[in-house]
């Protein structure tokens, strides 16, 4: 272990007198290099779990008044400061001594536009979020996708501390998915803070009646105090609108329904907002779907109390009610719409209903490509559970005979011409994809389902219908890691690993002939001038080998390494094989070898397919 990273574990670990030892004698310039980063970017600054208990004696230790202020308040790769990890693990002491003592900057914000602030409220850390508003910490500040410090506190559910907020002025605004603090806490299933912000609609005062918890109860008029010892807690919150307390009621119970699975207590929630809509006889009406969805099963938002008491009767509904309105509030762009229709359709799919499960996990699918940019997270996801969902299937199909569900070629050619088209959506943009292994993944199940469609029977029509969308994927010529092609990936190994479950089974013999009946490139390069005859050689598939040489592969085609397919092959295979290399090469193939060997200049005086020719050999 060198000297770097055992100051870093010392201080990691809280082992103080280690510490004093490794830094014991050493000038400001060697001081600053220890004090650099590792491996993750952290630095032996970083408060850790470890060494809460060391507290400022730990940062003390490694003498910040003597290292450079380079390493007294560096900042990693991900721009996040021992201030911030401080705040992240709530040592006060260490926040008022960086702060205090070194005029730490509050308002660094890492990559992502967190602030101390808005990291305390999301922790919880209330004494934390009370002294950084104390030192004028910004409570209005914007992350990168626009949420506040409102927000996070909203989202983690402190109370507290959001009533140190509003008594700063933090004012009720929303994000970049157009949520505001209350349709947060709403979504997390915060009831204490959604009760607490609209306690005060207008006209109507508390909405239940109920005591709520807290300290106090809003003051009213407006002090003009900002300290969060003096403001009053609910002085600088705007007053709920009725709409806006409706839809946070009516979100709430959807969470009641999707996370907390309490049935009963949504239709507390949703009763509520229904008196609500109806209240003073100046009825706030729900806006009319545009069209009703069949994944749905074509279910409609109850408008009446007499429909609403009638969901006790049919769970089922309840949970579908709670998906139409989420999807009407947040809106199809919300992570959260798709996520939880996708979690309906996992609970469908685990007791059996596989059916439902497609068709939830359709509509969401769409709805993610839609909405969300090209290989998000979320779609690869979608992508890659369709996959795991019809392994399963059709195995479970075998295993039972007709009694299984009939997977038909429909649902996988349906989800596999999607597959396609993100990659075309991919390959759209600007710039190349900027996650190269979120791209190779996303091939890779394409591949993966190209797998699984050998096993379900298909018509003539539906084979060219395949062909095609294999057609389309090869034309707009992808590449993966290493610059694999899909008929690379088809020969190579380490495409079984997909996910947590097992899919497909790779190097498979049936992809590579659909690849190559569609007009893959048997002679194509990775960027170690691999061709996939290469890769099948380092894998040891011989009948792979045969197929490509069949469809027109160089035998002799020499990597970066000088080194032919044949010469790849494993020594007990390469005596069993019944591939000659010279049973497959042409005079003209010699002729181009020896012109590379001899280093005859030919670049110029030939014609450009020859030159290809040449350097393919």
């Amino acid at each position: 272990m060198d000297l770097h990273t055992a100051v870093y574990n010392a201080a990691h670990d809280g082992k103080l007198q280690l510490l004093q030892k490794l830094l014991a004698g050493r000038g400001r310039e060697e001081l600053d290099e220890l004090l650099g980063e590792v491996a993750g970017g952290g630095t032996p600054l970083w408060p850790s779990k470890q060494a809460a208990r060391s507290g400022v004696e730990l940062v003390r230790v490694v003498r910040l008044t003597e290292a450079p202020r380079r390493s007294r308040l560096r900042t990693t790769r991900t721009n996040s400061t021992p201030l911030r990890a401080a705040c992240f693990d709530s040592h006060l002491d260490v926040v008022r001594y960086l702060v205090g003592e070194h005029k730490a900057d509050l308002e660094v914000a890492n990559r992502h536009g967190h602030t101390c602030l808005m990291i305390s409220c999301y922790k919880g850390h209330r004494e934390i979020a009370r002294y950084l508003l104390e030192r004028g910490a910004q409570v209005n500040r914007r992350s990168a996708k626009g949420n506040t410090a409102l927000h996070d506190c909203a989202e983690s559910g402190s109370l507290e501390i959001l009533q140190l907020l509003l008594g700063c002025h933090a004012r009720m605004e929303r994000d970049g998915y157009g949520m505001t603090p209350l349709l947060a806490a709403s979504v997390t299933g915060h009831t204490n803070i959604v009760e607490y912000l609209i306690q005060e609609q207008p006209g109507h005062g508390h909405l239940s009646g109920a005591e709520l918890p807290g300290e106090g109860s809003p003051q009213g008029a407006r002090s003009g105090r900002s300290t969060p010892e003096e403001a009053e807690p609910h002085e600088s919150c705007c007053p709920t609108s009725r709409e806006a307390a409706v839809e946070a009621l009516e979100l709430l119970g959807a969470t009641y329904v999707d996370k907390k699975r309490d049935l009963l207590g949504a239709l507390k929630h949703w009763r509520r907002a229904m008196e609500l809509r109806h209240q003073g006889g100046d009825y706030l009406p729900k806006p009319e779907p545009q069209q009703l969805v069949l994944a749905y099963d074509y279910s409609r938002e109850v408008t009446t109390p007499e429909e609403l008491e009638a969901l006790i009767t049919d769970p089922d509904e309840m949970r579908m009610q709670a998906l139409l309105i989420r999807e009407r509030i947040l809106g199809p762009s919300h992570p959260d719409t798709s996520y939880y229709i996708r979690y309906r359709g996992a609970v469908y799919a685990d007791s059996g209903n596989f059916e439902r499960c497609i068709r939830l996990w359709k509509y969401a699918l769409d709805m993610q490509q839609s909405n969300l940019e090209p290989l998000s997270p979320m779609t690869a996801s979608s992508f890659l559970s369709f996959a795991e969902l019809f392994s399963y299937v059709l195995q479970d199909r075998s295993a039972k005979g007709n009694l299984g569900m009939q997977l038909g070629f429909p649902d996988l050619m349906g989800v596999l011409s999607k597959g396609v088209r993100e990659v075309e959506r991919a390959l759209q943009l600007p710039k190349e994809p900027g996650d190269s292994a979120q791209f190779t993944k996303a091939i890779a199940i394409i591949l993966h389902l190209l797998y699984l469609l050998e096993k379900v029977e298909c018509t003539p029509s539906q084979e060219h219908l395949k062909h095609q969308t294999v057609y389309r994927l090869l034309k707009c010529a992808p590449r993966g890691k290493n610059g694999f092609t899909p008929l690379h990936m088809a020969v190579d190994k380490e495409t079984t690993n997909v996910g947590r479950y097992r899919v497909g089974i790779f190097p498979s013999l049936h992809v590579v002939r659909v690849l190559l009946d569609c007009g893959a490139d048997p002679d194509s390069r990775d960027f170690d001038n691999n061709t996939p005859l290469h890769i099948a050689a380092q894998n040891n598939c011989p009948a792979i080998m045969d197929a490509l040489i069949e469809a027109g592969a160089h035998m002799d085609a020499t990597n970066a390494f000088k080194k032919t397919a044949y010469e790849l092959l494993d020594a007990k295979l390469l005596a069993k094989s019944t591939v000659q290399p010279f049973n497959y090469v042409t005079l003209q193939c010699l002729a181009a070898r020896a012109l590379d060997r001899n280093k005859v200049p030919y670049k110029g005086f030939i014609p450009e397919e020859l030159e290809a020719f040449i350097q393919l050999h």
